[in-house]
């Protein structure tokens, strides 16, 4: 679905990732602004990921672009498949919303305007930043958020309100310097990643349904298990780029405890001469200190491999970069003006 606006300016890709919701995807591409400030494009994109109902059917009688996935992919495939798209058409711009209704389309102007204004590279939707917006949601849902909030602020060192929801835009730069790999979802995932890489992300609060209005959530549907695929993936985002920070807390604690049983079989020994009958605490001592060295070990080698990486993905970036440009002057190239001299995007 185009929607034209000014001449010359950017291009705005809308993603609605879906999954069974002929209910509700309509009427959140119609809800797309039809004109925003600064965009003389916008296309609408629909994947379905593996939907048995009329989300398809329902998405491209209301105008939409679909792609259809013959099998549920999960989230986080879906999200890195549409960043590749964006690359290919060269767009300089990605909005993520959730075709569950939960979320206003209608905010999407407001969402994109810090990257317009360059202020931003990731600008995410916050349902609890602002108390008088907070949604009425379960109990145990709200909680979880503030915790999982609570653990990537740990992490990041940045305080963050809300890094689980689905509505966010991404700037160009931004999505050429992501790299992800968590296919059961992507949320927590972007912010570690962008975070690491110096990105500028910012809140915005907005007001959003705190239950859907139909069916029930494909990621949060069991909270045990969304809790736990969560945690894996920001620890394991976590190591991949501060593997010393994380080996050394624990070589620290392995060798205090060492030392601890050490100084403790030296206080016996130099109280009774002789180191029975607590000569296990010298076995016990020497295994943890020995394993707080070798932790220590492996945190310095990970580290020189996250160095590695590093340069790795900074070949990466700019090769995406020449892709992504060529994309996006063919893309030009191609477009075409209509008669009241708006830019139109092809699809």
């Amino acid at each position: 679905m185009d929607h034209p606006t000014v001449r010359n300016s950017l291009s705005l890709l809308v993603v609605i990732p879906c999954l069974n919701e002929e209910k509700t995807v309509g009427r959140v591409i119609a809800q797309v602004p039809g004109q925003i400030d600064g965009f003389g494009a916008i296309k609408i994109i629909v994947m379905d990921d593996g939907s048995t109902d009329r989300t398809a059917e329902v998405a491209r009688e209301a105008g939409a672009e679909v792609i259809i996935h013959a099998a549920n992919m999960g989230l986080g495939s879906t999200f890195r498949e549409a960043v590749g798209i964006a690359g290919r058409r060269g767009i300089d711009v990605l909005l993520h919303i959730d075709g569950d209704g939960q979320f206003d389309a209608g905010d999407i102007e407001t969402l994109v305007k810090p990257i317009v204004e360059r202020r931003a590279d990731m600008v995410t939707a916050s349902r609890f930043m602002k108390r008088e917006l907070m949604p009425q949601m379960p109990f145990i849902k709200k909680w979880g958020n503030k915790r999982v909030a609570g653990i990537v602020r740990l992490i990041t060192g940045q305080r963050f309100h809300d890094v689980s929801c689905g509505f966010r835009a991404y700037s160009k730069e931004a999505l050429l310097r992501m790299n992800l790999f968590g296919s059961f979802t992507y949320t927590q995932e972007v912010f570690l990643d962008l975070v690491f890489k110096g990105m500028n992300i910012i809140e915005v609060p907005v007001k959003v349904r705190g239950t859907r209005e139909f069916g029930a959530s494909r990621i949060a549907s069991s909270i045990p298990r969304y809790a736990l695929r969560s945690l894996q993936i920001m620890l394991r985002t976590f190591i991949s780029y501060r593997p010393l920070k994380l080996f050394s807390v624990l070589a620290g604690t392995f060798l205090l405890i060492g030392l601890g049983f050490i100084s403790f079989l030296g206080w016996h020994y130099f109280k009774v001469r002789a180191f029975s009958p607590h000569i296990w605490a010298g076995f016990v001592g020497g295994s943890f200190s020995f394993l707080g060295i070798m932790t220590l070990i492996i945190g310095l080698v990970g580290d020189m491999l996250v160095r590695i990486r590093m340069n790795q993905e900074s070949i990466l970036y700019f090769l995406r970069k020449s892709r992504w440009e060529a994309a996006d002057r063919e893309h030009k190239g191609l477009r075409s003006v209509d008669s009241q001299g708006s830019e139109v995007l092809p699809g």
